[in-house]
């Protein structure tokens, strides 16, 4: 696992203040795929349990996993008692239960690729679901995002995490439902997307940053440079896209 993964543990509190939680139709969305009852889930990749908080409270009975033990500390504080958690990557997980779901939100990308698929395949009931959702948070007026990038250039040229496997981002498929197409394990492959807008205070707008890994593992001196830059090119506030783009697969049913 990457250091830009291991990257948030240091700031496990801001992270739950300033990254936005998901709404209820993306619940609604994944029930109406699985279409049968979901009972069990299995989160790869909790975070401070934003997605973990919307299947919880409403029946499901989540175990969510996540190596930074940090972030499992501020997760165990805003959710259900009835929640289990694992402190564990994805590649730590070993075969045995099998869950009705199993989702990662914003995390997947983190994921080692090699046996990623027949990996999550054995943690996937037959016929069970496996869905994928997350999504840039981006600047919705492109003459201010133009000059944050240039405000930020000095120190990052880009602070977004490219496809893992290059598909471009006009392409109707996006990643990972173009790894999910080509798996042997899965099928009836979808993707959605839920649109979001927002309003962002600037001061806000740099508190979202902060969670961002790209500035999370800049030198401290550096990254309160980049965050002064850009406060000083900031408008009082800011227009956010926050679209979610999900992916749905089911496990193939056994012989």
């Amino acid at each position: 696992m990457s250091g830009r993964a291991l990257s948030f543990g240091v700031m496990a509190e801001t992270y739950e203040r300033f990254r936005p939680g998901y709404p209820v139709e993306l619940f609604d969305m994944v029930m109406a795929y699985a279409a049968q009852p979901v009972r069990t889930a299995l989160e790869i990749g909790a975070g401070t349990g934003k997605a973990t908080r919307l299947f919880a409270e409403r029946g499901v009975a989540v175990t969510a996993t996540e190596p930074d033990r940090a972030m499992l500390t501020e997760l165990r504080k805003h959710v259900p008692t009835h929640v289990r958690t694992v402190q564990a990557a994805f590649e730590d997980l070993r075969p045995g239960k099998r869950y009705g779901l199993v989702y990662a939100a914003a995390a997947l990308h983190w994921t080692n690729p090699e046996d990623r698929w027949s990996r999550m395949a054995s943690l996937v009931e037959p016929g069970g679901v496996f869905a994928s959702f997350g999504g840039p948070i981006e600047l919705a007026d492109l003459a201010v995002a133009q000059t944050v990038c240039a405000a930020r250039s000095p120190f990052l040229a880009r602070d977004d995490v490219p496809s893992p496997d290059g598909t471009p981002p006009e392409a109707e498929m996006q990643w990972p439902g173009t790894e999910l197409q080509r798996s042997e394990w899965f099928t009836d492959v979808q993707q959605a997307v839920i649109e979001r807008r927002f309003t962002l205070t600037a001061d806000d707008y740099i508190g979202h940053l902060s969670t961002i890994s790209a500035y999370l593992v800049l030198p401290d001196a550096e990254r309160e440079q980049v965050f002064s830059r850009i406060m000083g090119v900031l408008p009082e506030t800011v227009e956010m896209i926050a679209d979610v783009t999900v992916h749905f697969a089911r496990r193939h049913r056994e012989p």
